[in-house]
């Protein structure tokens, strides 16, 4: 496993201890290694949505396609058992 070294502003460090004080994270570099994580797993939904956006921009759906997605839709709405309050 590779090593990260990396300075941090106190008030961050300070937050951070206090954090693994109550126990709300395990260590600090649990802490940073979920926020890592994080992060990355933002950057690679957002990827993913642009990929689609593009997707759509180069082959835009049909006059049909709308047409069949909006009436299957309905009938999923008109299927489900909505409760009355």
């Amino acid at each position: 496993m590779a090593q990260l070294v990396t300075r941090v502003d106190d008030e961050l460090v300070a937050q951070l201890d206090e954090m693994v004080d109550k126990g709300e994270v395990k260590s600090r570099s649990d802490a940073v290694r979920s926020a890592l994580e994080e992060m990355l797993d933002q950057r690679r939904r957002r990827l993913i949505g642009e990929a689609i956006v593009e997707g759509y921009r180069r082959i835009p759906e049909t006059e049909e396609e709308l047409r069949w997605a909006e009436q299957n839709g309905r009938e999923m709405v008109a299927e489900e058992p909505w409760e009355k309050w």
